[in-house]
């Protein structure tokens, strides 16, 4: 009797195996990584909608190869210790790519895995240049800092005629020391004045000190390179008298932003990679459809567009094969998606323009858009 219940159960376990891995033979496996949980949570919650959308809408038109697209969701918890063990789940799980991350500092921490394991991975909006640097299986679907960088030194001196500037920036953040960077630099060679740079840390609430500093130098500009938590400060900076135009980049544009504070800016500026008003068939179709389930918004559109790129590459490359997938993606041209035609460059960037939103009284319009 214990022989044929031993024997009941060794089937048991192999019919599960078998049944698990039928599964997984016909369905790709992807992983998306973001914050559920933490600082960027707020804005990341974002993305892992857009991944959802975007595979669902696949499913419904076949899949991709004849298999559907199952989706791993993974947390890091918004840091980038946790984005490490997030990837390193990803391999274990044998994922085919990975959708993610969106902070600069967290896609470094999955990028480094990812690329020693060789499994494809496309962040959608971290702009940190160090990112693709990471190694040849890393794309994204931004632009990066370094062109962000340029394209606001030369707006704050040309259109803005700003002659001085202030600078706040995260001191733990990859991607606002990049911007930061790239903008001293690029200012500065239009002849103008830095006047100072003032340091925050990523959980900090209270700005008054270093604004106090800031208002002492009377600024033509200031700029804040952060992601929401810069809402915080451009409500207190108003609050204590700064007069000087404010000016931001892409972490600019979620919703955060403006809930912490920004709406109640009076005037200022951010550059971003895409606008609902961005008018398009591509675009207008997106929002049609996408804002009957979630939120329309830059990260969604752009996290819309990294999973149809790696749809595309997989398709492309017809095969489950991540080096043919990287193949791929490496070769992808002239791809439509909602925020523009994207090709990758030598370096698993895409070459698109920058747009400039004005703020008004806490309302963003398009202003302009920048090659």
């Amino acid at each position: 009797m214990r022989n044929i219940a031993l024997v009941f159960s060794i089937l048991l376990l192999l019919s599960g195996v078998a049944a698990h891995s039928a599964y997984a033979a016909d369905s790709i496996k992807i992983a998306a990584i973001f914050g559920k949980s933490g600082e960027a949570s707020k804005s990341t919650i974002h993305h892992f909608q857009a991944v959802r959308y975007a595979v669902d809408e696949l499913n419904r038109l076949g899949g991709v190869l004849g298999k559907n697209i199952e989706v791993i969701e993974l947390d890091n918890h918004s840091s980038p210790i946790q984005s490490k063990l997030a990837a390193k789940k990803a391999v274990r799980l044998g994922v085919t790519a990975v959708i993610g991350c969106s902070w600069s500092d967290h896609s470094l921490a999955v990028a480094k895995v990812l690329q020693k394991q060789g499994i494809p991975m496309i962040t959608p909006d971290s702009t940190n240049p160090a990112v693709t640097k990471v190694g040849d299986y890393i794309f994204r679907v931004a632009f990066v800092d370094t062109f962000q960088g340029r394209v606001l030194a030369e707006f704050a001196s040309q259109t803005l005629h700003a002659q001085n500037a202030v600078i706040i920036q995260c001191i733990d953040s990859a991607y606002s020391m990049g911007l930061s960077r790239t903008f001293q630099e690029k200012f500065k060679g239009y002849g103008k004045k830095i006047l100072g740079v003032f340091n925050y840390k990523q959980t900090q609430k209270d700005f008054s000190s270093i604004i106090k500093k800031s208002k002492k130098l009377n600024p033509d500009l200031l700029l804040i390179p952060g992601y929401d938590e810069s809402g915080l400060i451009v409500k207190q900076a108003q609050e204590l008298g700064i007069d000087a135009v404010m000016l931001g980049g892409d972490g600019w544009s979620y919703r955060e932003f403006f809930a912490k504070g920004g709406m109640e800016l009076k005037k200022g500026y951010y550059t971003c990679h895409w606008t609902k008003d961005v008018d398009s068939p591509k675009s207008k179709n997106f929002v049609k459809n996408y804002q009957r389930t979630y939120e329309v918004n830059e990260s969604a559109a752009l996290t819309y567009d990294a999973v149809m790129i790696l749809a595309q590459a997989i398709q492309n490359a017809g095969s489950l094969d991540r080096k043919k997938i990287r193949s791929a993606l490496a070769s992808l041209s002239d791809f439509v998606g909602v925020t523009g035609q994207i090709s990758f460059n030598e370096t698993g960037n895409p070459d698109r323009p920058a747009i400039v939103m004005e703020i008004t009284s806490g309302k963003s319009q398009f202003l302009q858009m920048v090659k």
